[in-house]
């Protein structure tokens, strides 16, 4: 995390794109969804999304580690979380009739109120392509990760085909 981010006002946004499918098993845990680091990754000035986070721990491979799909916040403020999620069809036989997103605070139990999650949403299956933007905002603090978890209700494991996610961070009063 750097250390200038107080000296740093106005505000501060993360923003991560995949479009390497993760495959998704169907039930009703959800899984994060892990992203890139580096030159593949759209914006990150504020280091909000390394492979070394804020508390020592290494990425090593951000297609298994969940801890890639981790956004820690620069400072403390009101995040806005953005997301989008496309999902390849469902299965001819037991196809899903539920997909299912959500945010969450601290997702892996590194603080000591993980799991607190937000924005969930059940959605039933379109027409067409399974695409979908969500919107929410909270506050967020340095050393609290966040980060967009998954699910479906499929017969199969489901293919997620792209994927955005993205903090904004607005100084708050």
């Amino acid at each position: 995390m750097p250390t200038n981010a107080n000296a740093n006002p106005g505000v501060h946004v993360c923003s991560l794109k995949v479009d390497t499918p993760q495959l998704i098993q169907p039930g009703t845990t959800y899984k994060i969804v892990r992203f890139p680091f580096g030159a593949a990754e759209p914006t990150d000035r504020f280091e909000m999304h390394q492979t070394v986070q804020p508390d020592g721990y290494v990425v090593n491979n951000w297609a298994t580690d969940d801890r890639s799909g981790l956004i820690w916040p620069s400072k403390a403020g009101w995040g806005h979380l953005h997301a989008m999620v496309q999902w390849e069809a469902a299965s001819s036989t037991g196809g899903y009739t539920e997909l299912r997103d959500q945010y969450v605070r601290d997702p892996l139990g590194l603080t000591p109120t993980p799991n607190d999650t937000t924005a969930t949403e059940h959605r039933t299956p379109t027409p067409g392509g399974q695409y979908y933007v969500k919107n929410h905002g909270l506050f967020v603090e340095p050393g609290t990760p966040v980060a967009l978890r998954v699910t479906h209700n499929d017969a199969s494991p489901r293919q997620l085909t792209l994927a955005e996610f993205k903090l904004v961070i607005h100084d708050a009063a």
